[in-house]
This record gives structure tokens, C-alpha cells and sequence, in this order.
């Protein structure tokens, strides 16, 4: 015949379920932390983006803030916009797809700033 185990015994279960689960999520989180103390993959072609000539002529600049993962073999997979103008977001997504970095073990994600100056050739 099935008895139910004593309502202690379900509290001492649970806790150690709840102990593991806390303990697995730490480790989780440490070992991504390690990941993301890794060094900036080395750039190694990089194309300079077209400003925007009713920009430029405007004196309209900026800072874009970009997002990238890299693949493996160093070629840039996707470009995320994190912040800037549309335009130069645009523009300078354009450009940053054709960089190359060094290659590494695995894909990697990467923050880079793209930065346009009307008064300084881009």
C-alpha cells in the first residue's frame, strides 16, 4: 500500500531541489561572466563608411553605437543598431558587415562605436 511521506521530508525536498537549482544557476552565470571577460577580438580589415552628403553638408554627426556577432572564422554575422542616428546607424551597419576580425574558437558578440564627424573626413 502507497503512503505519503511525512510533510517534513516534502519540506527537505524541496529545499534541496531549491539549493541545486540555485547553486546550477550560479555556476551558469559564472561561467558566462568568464566568457564576457575574454579580450576584443583584433580587427583586421576595416571599411571606413560614405557619410551621408546632405548629412555632412548639414553639419549633422554623431555617435552609433553597434552590436556585432562574429562568427568563428571572423566574419561579422549580424549587426545590431544600439543607439544613434537612423541615417548613420544605417550607413555605418552597411560598412561594419564588410569588417574582418581575427579567428577565434567560437562566435563572439562585440560592441564597437562608430563615430561621424562633419568636420573631419570619414
Amino acid at each position: 500500500m502507497f503512503t505519503q511521506p511525512a510533510f517534513g521530508a516534502q519540506v527537505r525536498s524541496s529545499r534541496r531541489r531549491l539549493v541545486l537549482f540555485l547553486l546550477l544557476s550560479f555556476c551558469a552565470v559564472a561561467v558566462h561572466a568568464q566568457k564576457a571577460d575574454k579580450p576584443p577580438r583584433k580587427l583586421l580589415v576595416k571599411t571606413t563608411p560614405d557619410y551621408p552628403w546632405d548629412l555632412r553638408r548639414s553639419h549633422i554627426g554623431g555617435l552609433v553605437r553597434l552590436n556585432l556577432v562574429i562568427a568563428p572564422n571572423g566574419a561579422v554575422n549580424r549587426v545590431t543598431v544600439l543607439g544613434g542616428n537612423p541615417i548613420l546607424a544605417e550607413t555605418a551597419s552597411k560598412a561594419v558587415r564588410r569588417w574582418k576580425y581575427a579567428p577565434g574558437d567560437a562566435e563572439t558578440n562585440q560592441q564597437v562605436e562608430v563615430e561621424f564627424d562633419p568636420n573631419r573626413g570619414n
